[in-house]
């Protein structure tokens, strides 16, 4: 029995990877078919990554949605670490249960309910002050930022409370002001957490397809949105050459990041 274990276990960690990571090396080897049925292989070849590079609507979606993705990422950094700060720094105010609940609420709420609730309140602004004027790049950026900063929230709170806090006080002692503190010691420290939180808002934004649904215009369409009516009128290969070529992008920063993150805390040892 003992003897079987190490098998067993490789047998299921193959088809756990296999299940994972199969359909993606397909669809990755079918973005190089030269047929335009993606389901029949007819002889290897590029055309369709130079018909991506040619297709203006693709490009100008997937355009808007790397700019909405990077606001959205840096906004709900800078807003989740300062909901994180107050969670963890001041553990005591009257109103901390209502605000941590707040902070996690979007967390557990359909995507449906927050894509619904912010359109309803984009439409009242707008009758009320004038703003926002229509429903575009702004609106969606604003609806990502609601959605995404509970996540943010949660990965440097988790960080945070790790924190050693003699590290601060030992600052303090040596005339280090608050401010001070927190940029030379804090920040460095947390980092890491910084950066995750912003390749997942960075990654949230991207996928996302139903809030954007509820608060987008005629004149913002996002990727996930021009994808989703492409494949309703036929899967064509250009979406698995640009599936292809997302995969490729987020692997490399995935390793680049991690790599600068082992790196770092290499440093930290030392």
């Amino acid at each position: 029995m003992t003897g079987r274990r190490p098998f067993w276990l490789f047998t299921a960690l193959a088809f756990g990877y296999a299940f994972l990571y199969l359909p993606i090396v397909t669809l990755i080897v079918y973005s190089f078919n030269d047929s335009r049925l993606v389901t029949v292989w007819g002889g290897f070849s590029t055309r369709w990554y130079g018909e991506l590079l040619r297709n203006e609507q693709i490009l100008a979606a997937l355009w808007l949605s790397v700019r909405i993705a990077a606001m959205n990422a840096t906004f709900a950094t800078v807003l989740g670490t300062l909901a994180a700060l107050t969670l963890v720094r001041f553990a005591r105010f009257r109103t901390r249960m209502l605000f941590a609940g707040m902070v996690a609420a979007p967390l557990v709420m359909p995507e449906v309910i927050l894509g619904l609730s912010a359109l309803l309140m984009f439409v009242t602004l707008e009758q009320m002050v004038g703003w926002p004027a229509g429903r575009g790049m702004t609106t969606i950026t604003i609806a990502h930022i609601t959605f995404t900063t509970a996540f943010v929230a949660v990965v440097v709170q988790s960080r945070l409370s790790q924190l050693d806090g003699s590290l601060e006080e030992a600052a303090m002692d040596l005339g280090a002001r608050p401010w001070k503190v927190f940029l030379v010691i804090i920040l460095p420290i947390i980092s890491p957490a910084l950066i995750a939180g912003w390749l997942l808002g960075f990654t949230l934004s991207m996928d996302d397809l139903v809030i954007a649904s509820f608060v987008s215009g005629p004149g913002a369409t996002t990727l996930p949105m021009v994808i989703y009516s492409s494949v309703r009128m036929g899967v064509s290969p250009q979406v698995n050459a640009l599936a292809t070529i997302i995969v490729v992008v987020v692997s490399t920063g995935v390793v680049v990041a991690g790599w600068l993150l082992h790196r770092q805390g290499r440093r930290r040892q030392s």
